[in-house]
Parts: structure tokens; sequence; C-alpha cells
């Protein structure tokens, strides 16, 4: 295989750039619930088969369900508190460029950026993700946890493509020119 393994962001945002409500909140993802559409979401998934994602983006997913729904992939959970992994999902406190690095350099599918904000914009500043799938929401939030934090270095990306739904959304996909 030797092809090099990708870092891809596949995340939603509100118009005006925010990845949750100041209160964690999600509910506006389902302003485009639309039965049986998904987004693309279980073909990205299929592509991927290790996951990194901070402590509270996976905190509030096990709070929204029974399980993290992708126990079927390498999961590092990124905190500043060490724990015990639980079969699949390994606490990662180290440092988050050499986890990437190390990632990237094994044999195997892309690496999906699972969120949250911190996260990404740790990886930004060391200019580790690849690729963006960003599917934007028709709303806008007004304040909340931005994707993007001000204070990192300027990347150039070139559009792969754009999509939209019937609900609004509009799905871009961006690579590092």
């Amino acid at each position: 295989m030797n092809r090099t393994r990708k870092v891809i962001l596949f995340i939603a945002v509100s118009l005006d750039g925010y990845i949750a409500t100041k209160e964690n909140g999600l509910e506006f993802l389902s302003l485009v619930e639309d039965e049986g559409q998904d987004y693309s979401y279980t073909d990205f998934v299929n592509s991927v088969d290790t996951v990194i994602v901070g402590r509270k983006s996976y905190e509030k997913v096990l709070s929204m369900a029974m399980e993290y729904p992708l126990m079927d992939k390498n999961v590092y959970v990124v905190t500043h508190t060490p724990k015990t992994s639980v079969g699949s999902i390994q606490y990662f406190s180290g440092d988050l460029k050499q986890l990437v690095l190390d990632q990237k350099s094994k044999e195997g599918k892309n690496i999906y950026v699972d969120g949250g904000a911190e996260i990404v914009n740790e990886m930004l500043q060391d200019n580790l993700i690849d690729e963006f799938y960003i599917s934007i929401i028709p709303t806008l939030l007004g304040t909340g946890i931005p994707l993007f934090k001000n204070d990192r270095p300027e990347q150039t990306l070139k559009l792969i493509s754009t999509k939209t739904f019937n609900k609004g959304l509009v799905q871009l996909h961006y690579a590092k020119a």
C-alpha cells in the first residue's frame, strides 16, 4: 500500500463559524436532519481507521449516545489527565504533533480529526491537517465555540468540491494547496 495517510477534519459549523453553543449545545445540527441523508459521513468514516478527538468532544458524544460510535476504529482521546485505555479507546496526554506524525508513518487508512476546536487549532499550529470537510449549517448562532481561533499560521487551501443538500447544508471539501 505504502501511501501517505491523510489527516482529515470532518465537521459541521453554523454559518457564522461555531461548532457548538457556549453551553456545548449541538441542537442546531437538527436543522438539517433529513431521513436517509448522512451527508457522506458513512463513506467518509469507511475511509478512516484512526480517530483523534479531544476529551470534551468525546464526552459530549458519550452524553448523547450509549457508547462512542466509532469503536471499530483506533480512537485517541486527547486529554491532559492520563487515563487507562479501554478497548480501542486510548487516552493520550502526550505531544499531539508527535501522535499525528507517528500515526501518519504507519500503514493504514486515513486519520479522522473528530474535534473539538482546541484539537483542531493545535493541529493547525503545526500544519497537520491535510483535508477539510466543513459542512455549513444554515443558521447564525451569534456566539458559541468557534471552529477556528485567532493567532494561527496562514494556510492556503484548494477547493476540491462543494455539495449542496435539500435542507440547506453546504459541504465544502478543501485540501492543502
